[in-house]
Formats: structure tokens, sequence, C-alpha cells
């Protein structure tokens, strides 16, 4: 009998412990997300309260907006982003930064299911409608590159140009393309740090139960803030991989949005395959591709293939973070670009 009490005992502190693990919530030394003076709302058509910050074209020529769409998903518009761009301004063109749904300083949405690209999407056109501009050109990064895509597909007349840096693969992904080699002329080298090394050290028990949870049920397991704390604690050993070398990875800000992240990626698969109407447009698109990115060379390649009238160019000494390493090589690019299209 004492046995099979030591036993039952030691059953229920294992599963206390277990669930201890599985449930309680954790938390994570990283930045709290700062405030930046200036930041405006805008309440959408779509539902969606938008942070933006926004920068007035100087000068008496006012060309077409420029939109920046961050990366991610559930990334956030950072100071480097803003610092880079705001030379651009001088050029007639007024800049609008905003942090995306469910990330920065927007607001976190009730029911994750509604976090997707089409949401996305259409919080984009909102935003185009809100500042009443006819046509836009979209600086983009990484997701903000997909996001820019999906947006040109279905609303072309409403995009003059694009600068997309650090390009993420079209959707819906042809994996196969991860495979293409880079020529050897365009020197290419990888990243000394990779995300796999940043998911194996960072994914607890607890984080890959709330991702599980997250998928299968489209519900929160655990509060926004804990998982956005996470996310930053992710994103802090993510961006190592977003340089040549991860010991030039700075401390990473607060702020990112985690289930905007989950559910925008596993939205995915539900995009139309509208490669052929990429074919059939005639705008301008500049491409530029840090020289140690960690985007797969095909990704990068399937863009030059589809638009007719684009262009790359390789930022030496560079990888995914092209605003924070090599903020004046992307102006200059920028500069150009814009000048020869206005």
């Amino acid at each position: 009998m004492r046995l099979k009490r030591i036993t039952l005992s030691l059953g229920l502190v294992s599963f206390l412990l277990i669930m201890a693990v599985f449930l309680w919530p954790r938390s994570y030394d990283v930045a709290a997300i700062q405030e930046r003076t200036g930041t405006q709302f805008w309440q959408l058509k779509t539902g969606s309260r938008i942070a933006y910050y926004t920068i007035p074209a100087s000068g008496e020529i006012q060309n077409s907006p420029i939109i920046y769409l961050h990366g991610g998903p559930g990334g956030l518009i950072k100071d480097e982003a803003i610092t880079a761009l705001k030379p651009l301004t001088e050029l007639g063109h007024t800049l609008y930064f905003y942090d995306q749904i469910g990330s920065g300083h927007s607001a976190r949405l009730e029911d994750i299911s509604e976090y997707s690209v089409q949401r996305h999407q259409a919080d984009l056109h909102a935003i185009i409608d809100e500042i009443g501009a006819e046509k836009v050109i979209l600086a983009a990064h990484s997701w903000g590159c997909l996001l820019a895509i999906n947006f040109l597909q279905d609303y072309p007349e409403r995009v003059e140009s694009m600068i997309l840096d650090g390009p993420g693969p079209i959707l819906p992904i042809r994996h196969e393309l991860a495979e293409q080699i880079p020529p050897d002329s365009l020197q290419l080298i990888p990243p000394e740090f990779s995300n796999r090394q940043a998911i194996n050290k960072c994914y607890n028990w607890r984080a890959r139960l709330i991702l599980k949870y997250a998928h299968r049920f489209q519900s929160k397991l655990a509060s926004d803030e804990e998982v956005d704390a996470f996310f930053t604690y992710l994103n802090q050993e993510l961006s190592k991989a977003t340089f040549c070398k991860g010991s030039e990875a700075e401390s990473f800000p607060g702020g990112s949005g985690y289930y905007s992240h989950l559910m925008t990626i596993q939205s995915f698969d539900t995009v139309e395959d509208q490669r052929q109407l990429l074919r059939e447009l005639e705008l301008p698109v500049l491409i530029l591709r840090g020289q140690c990115d960690n985007q797969a060379w095909g990704y990068t390649n399937e863009y030059l293939e589809l638009f007719k009238n684009s262009r790359l160019e390789i930022i030496n000494d560079a990888g995914h973070a092209l605003l924070i390493s090599q903020a004046e090589k992307y102006r200059q690019h920028a500069r150009s670009f814009l000048l020869q299209n206005n």
C-alpha cells in the first residue's frame, strides 16, 4: 500500500511538472516596444487599427507616394528604415511607414484566424484609398515583397513601380526553386548563421505547443504579450542570419507580432497562382539583394524571369538586412531608380 502511494505521488508530481512546462506562462528578457513620437493611427474599413508614420515630400514637385512594407510576417517598422528612406522625400515622394495588423503599434486581433495574406492585402488597399493616391510606389522588404506582389496581382493599376529588397518567394511557393544554384559571376555567399540554428535554440516545449494549438484550433493558447515577447526573443537570434556575420546583429526591438506571423504563413498555400499575369506587366521593378542574403537565389531569380522591366543590383558585404548594414548603397540605387522612372 505504501509503495502504491509513493508511486501515485511520484506520478502526480511528474504530471504537474509536465503541465507546468506546457501550460505555465513563460517570460523572456527582451526589449519592450518603444513609442515613436509622431505615430498616428488609421481605423480602416477592414476593421484594422493601423499605426503609421509619415514624412511629407519636400520641395514643389509632388510625385507618387512611397509605401514601405516591412518584413515578417509579424515584423514592424524599425527606426533604421525611416532614417534610410527619409532623403527620398527630396525627390517629391511622401513616405508612409505602417505596422501591419497584429504587429508593432497596430492592434492585435482576438480571432487569430483573421490573420492572412488576404487580410494584409485588404489593409494595404484600404490604406491607399485612405491616403487618396491614384498610384503608389511600393518599397518592400522580405515578406513585404510577397505582400507587394499579391497586391499587384489584383490591383496593377494602383502600383507605379516597386523597390524590392531581399525578396522572399512569390506565392504560392515553388519550393523547387530553392535548389537553384546562383551563377558564379554574382559571387554570392551564404551567411555564417542560419535560421535553423535560431529555431533550434529558441523553441521550448511550450512555444511548440502554442504553435501547434494555433494552427490546429485557430485560437490563442497564450496571451499576445507572452507570444510577442517570445517572437522578439526568436527574432533576436534569427537576425544573426540577416548579416554576413552573426556578430554584426544588434539588439532586436520589441513589438513583433507572433500570431500574425504564424497564421499569415499558414495562409500562404491559399493564395491563387497568378504568375502569368505578372509576365504581362510593364511596371519598373528594382530588386536589391545582399551578397550574403539568406533567401534562396531561385526565389530572387523568379522575380527577374517574371518581370520584363526588372533590374537586379547585388550589394556586397551585406546580408538580408540591407537598410541596416548598407543603407547608403540601398538609397543610392533607390534614388537612381526613382529619378529614372519619375
